[in-house]
């Protein structure tokens, strides 16, 4: 492992760490919203949310180099406040959260609406605010499904490429991130062996994740049951 490659492990790390810490407290209220809520434009909201998705992520990329540039509508409010998504790290955490947060959403909501909404209505018929029943029955019931979309998040982060390198492009130390990296040792002579260590690499991390998010389910599901 070269220095340039354990930067560009540390910084998908980071990159897909803060991407998912981020969108997380955002994709459990828009998953409760999309599981619970009854108002107009809810299927307006399920389209712009799942449309990452759907759409190749060079234009997702674009979007947002569009958006959060230097010279974009909140690109350019943001840098005067000293806030700049373009070409650095943070852009490309922001453009992982995009595209890991329909996949987070999903998870959630799913399990939001495997929760007995008898349950929540017991305990508002008791007195408890609307807030608290979420606090106290449905979050701790599909805490399961938060951590899967949690995770979901976090491996798609760690394995973006198209959005990121067209938002912040391929700037080693900065953005340039595991597949980003993997793509550059691709295209020069003798680059494969260092390619297939950071393939190695990000097959063991993804493992890792996936390993721990079962685990974390079933202790949380066993101590569901248990209580």
């Amino acid at each position: 492992m070269t220095p340039e490659e354990w930067t560009a492990v540390r910084l998908s790390l980071l990159v897909a760490v803060t991407a998912t810490a981020a969108s997380l407290p955002l994709g459990v209220a828009v998953a409760w919203l999309l599981a619970r809520g009854r108002f107009w434009g809810k299927s307006l909201l399920d389209v712009v949310v799942h449309l990452p998705l759907i759409m190749p992520p060079v234009v997702t990329g674009y979007l947002l180099l569009v958006l959060f540039g230097r010279r974009g509508p909140i690109g350019e409010v943001l840098e005067q406040v000293g806030i700049v998504f373009s070409f650095r790290w943070t852009g490309a955490a922001l453009a992982c959260a995009v595209m890991g947060f329909p996949l987070m959403v999903r998870a959630i909501r799913l399990s939001i609406e495997a929760v007995d909404t008898k349950l929540e209505s017991a305990a508002g018929t008791l007195g408890a605010a609307p807030l608290w029943v979420f606090a106290t029955v449905t979050l701790p019931l599909c805490l399961p499904g938060v951590i899967a979309g949690a995770i979901l998040c976090f491996a798609k982060s760690m394995g973006e490429f198209g959005a990121t390198i067209t938002f912040v492009s391929n700037i080693p130390g900065e953005t340039q991130t595991l597949p980003s990296a993997i793509y550059t040792l691709t295209q020069i002579p003798g680059g494969d062996a260092g390619a297939l260590r950071l393939t190695l690499i990000s097959v063991a991390i993804s493992m890792v994740a996936l390993l721990g998010s079962e685990l974390l389910a079933r202790r949380v599901g066993a101590r569901r049951v248990a209580t």
